[in-house]
């Protein structure tokens, strides 16, 4: 398989995809996208909240081909860091990195996460002020991914660590720890 100059980064929600991908790609000096910006960008054009929008996406399927066009056109460039769930799919090519993190522990950093993101302030429809209340909207995203996900794709597990080059519990491991393991795997894998 030719490698491509790409870094696809999963992972939990919670567990640091979206400032891990921005980091390493600011430090590798890439370009950073999210499919996560692409689906609020949908949600906010459909005046929705993300939760919902993912519940509309089990029956709109338009909703899965925009987002899956989009990974594919990035999946065309190089020296880029991609922050989606399935870009191990979608560019079978790149550096696959999945960030794990308890979901109990992943509720209550959203929670802090919540007062200083403007992307989580807008996820919030009431129902996302208590660790418990995230924690079961967790549950559902992921429940509802894994649905779409084996009926559109045939995966079974978009979260399963053997789809991925490296694997890392961010619960003990500041950022900067982790964009460094992610940059030097990264390195020894291009030069594998």
């Amino acid at each position: 398989m030719n490698k491509k100059h790409i870094i696809t980064i999963a992972g939990s929600l919670g567990s640091g995809k979206s400032s891990t991908a921005k980091r390493v790609s600011e430090l590798l000096n890439y370009k950073h996208f999210s499919t996560g910006d692409f689906m609020r960008s949908i949600a906010d054009e459909k005046g929705v909240p993300l939760t919902e929008l993912s519940k509309m996406a089990e029956t709109d399927l338009s909703i899965d081909k925009i987002l899956d066009d989009r990974n594919i056109e990035v999946g065309q460039m190089e020296n880029v860091v991609l922050d989606s769930r399935l870009g191990f799919h979608f560019i079978p090519e790149s550096f696959k990195v999945f960030l794990d993190l308890d979901p109990i522990l992943a509720s209550e950093r959203i929670l802090q996460d919540k007062n200083f993101n403007p992307n989580r302030h807008k996820e919030s429809d009431g129902s996302f002020d208590t660790p418990e209340s995230i924690k079961e909207k967790i549950n559902f995203r992921l429940d509802s991914e894994r649905k779409r996900y084996k009926e559109l794709y045939n995966i079974e597990d978009h979260t399963a660590h053997e789809n991925f080059d490296l694997v890392i519990n961010t619960e003990k491991i500041p950022l900067e720890e982790v964009c460094k393991k992610v940059i030097e795997e990264y390195n020894n894998w291009l030069n594998k």
